[in-house]
């Protein structure tokens, strides 16, 4: 690796006296499935929610239900007004969805202007971006330092927190980590229940600060516990930017480059907001119209983008892509490529369940802006880490994913090429490992979570309260013991 940005400063070993992380503790006792078994008598218990649970079509469009928030042609129900992001895929024209140009703005600046400024100036962004969601506009050269400054000032974790890392079970899921120990950070906090703006811009900068080195230590502890090594931790470095802290943890002694800095940096600037009615955002607003607790509301949001349809979508894009490079032996053949992909979209390939990860969004409908300008960028970094023809590969993935679902599988509404396509390429060629893929989104989208946290606490001031129509019988009650 040529041209470092920075590497070979001391790391200091940590063994099991100076931290949970290396410690693990199953659980002794058997779940109810496993130790009592499943016999007839259990049978209602496990299996009577899908007797009951499963609603009938007809009834949604008789009740007028509108299923995941959605109105029948797929675009969003209105909850909500902001002036924090606009995420645009489509026109309504006549109350139908007409196809359009993808567009992203933060706070009314188009994301290829923020993400280009930055990267003709060779400066990292994302921090700018952070500050421009967070406080309405875009920093002067002096305000942008004090916010890095504040940002750099949290690096370090508190005192005696590692003692209590919360990598104390055999799970290995880095976002569950980052779930608890957010959560343990709600006790190191003096007042952690206070909700006015002061508290909450200093939660936000805390948790910009220190999510990356949590979930880099929660990998580097899971590795060296795998490998029988001692956990070796960097120093915390105040001057470094998001992207550069996270490559510092990760890479170790290997160092990383400026433009794998720089590239990481437009990734993390991509993930940084992308509308109050995507899922783990909205999870963020409707715990935040509770008034509960930042930690608790961004504790929320980390366990919906865990989820496979959210964010957890970029690992199974990125492992989606290796499947098919494992199986297709010409990447350059449409026939070959094609033939396999119709494989997946017929559940007999890959995971099994029909999905072709990295296609389709539920707003964007011609382009995903974001998808647009990674694939440039990724281009470049391909390039040099001889890549072109993985990349080849995404692209005739890309290709011809839409027209192959639509002849499969029937489907008829617009298929655009989302982000996800791209990320695990990208991380990948930067040496972040599968498991880090969705923290670092995490860390990324926490500047957009803050920002719709906010704008919910100090705007509607009204718990979010939708209705569900129950369309279920009156029973007559039978005495226990006359049951059969």
């Amino acid at each position: 690796m040529t041209n470092p940005v920075y590497t070979g400063h001391t790391r200091r070993y940590l063994t099991r006296v100076d931290t949970s992380a290396l410690d693990r503790v199953a659980d002794a006792y058997p779940m109810p499935s496993v130790g009592l078994g499943l016999p007839p008598i259990a049978e209602q218990l496990y299996d009577g929610m899908n007797r009951v649970d499963r609603v009938p079509p007809e009834l949604y469009t008789r009740f007028d239900v509108k299923r995941g928030l959605r109105n029948a042609d797929g675009s969003g129900v209105l909850v909500g007004l902001t002036t924090i992001s606009n995420v645009h895929g489509y026109n309504k024209v006549d109350g139908r969805v007409e196809p359009d140009k993808g567009d992203l703005k933060y706070r009314g600046y188009h994301i290829a202007d923020l993400v280009g400024a930055a990267q003709s100036e060779n400066r990292f962004g994302y921090e700018e971006c952070a500050y421009l969601l967070l406080s309405g506009s875009l920093p002067s050269r002096a305000e942008l330092d004090d916010f890095q400054a504040r940002i750099g000032s949290r690096r370090q974790l508190p005192e005696g927190y590692l003692a209590l890392f919360p990598r104390t079970t055999y799970s290995h899921s880095i976002m569950n980590v980052l779930q608890r120990a957010t959560l343990l950070l709600y006790a190191f906090d003096s007042d952690p229940d206070d909700t006015s703006p002061v508290h909450e811009v200093d939660v936000a900068l805390s948790l910009l600060g220190r999510w990356p080195r949590i979930a880099s230590l929660a990998h580097a502890a899971y590795v060296a516990d795998e490998n029988n090594e001692r956990l070796r931790v960097p120093p915390a470095r105040e001057d470094y930017s998001m992207a550069e802290t996270i490559l510092d943890v990760l890479r170790g002694d290997e160092g990383f480059t400026r433009d794998e800095a720089m590239l990481l940096d437009v990734m993390l600037m991509l993930h940084a907001e992308h509308g109050g009615g995507n899922n783990s955002t909205f999870t963020t607003r409707v715990l935040s119209s509770s008034g509960t607790d930042a930690y608790s509301a961004y504790t929320g949001a980390l366990g919906s983008l865990k989820g496979p349809k959210h964010g957890g979508a970029n690992y199974k894009a990125g492992e989606m892509i290796e499947d098919i490079a494992a199986h297709v032996k010409d990447w350059g053949s449409d026939d070959e490529v094609g033939a396999y992909i119709e494989k997946i979209l017929r559940r007999e390939a890959f995971d099994r369940t029909g999905l072709i990860y990295g296609l389709g969004h539920a707003v964007y409908t011609v382009t995903d802006p974001r998808a647009e300008i990674v694939r440039e960028y990724a281009a470049e970094l391909a390039a040099k880490k001889g890549q072109t023809d993985k990349l080849e590969l995404i692209k005739r993935v890309e290709s011809l994913g839409p027209k192959l679902m639509r002849e499969v599988r029937g489907i008829k509404k617009p298929i655009s090429t989302n982000i996800d396509m791209y990320t695990g390429f990208v991380y990948d060629m930067l040496g972040i490992p599968q498991d880090m893929f969705t923290p670092i989104f995490a860390i990324a989208r926490m500047a957009g979570w803050a920002a719709h946290r906010m704008e919910e606490l100090y705007g509607p001031a009204r718990i979010i309260r939708p209705a569900y129509n129950s369309y279920l019988t009156d029973q007559v009650y039978v005495p226990l013991d006359q049951r059969p």
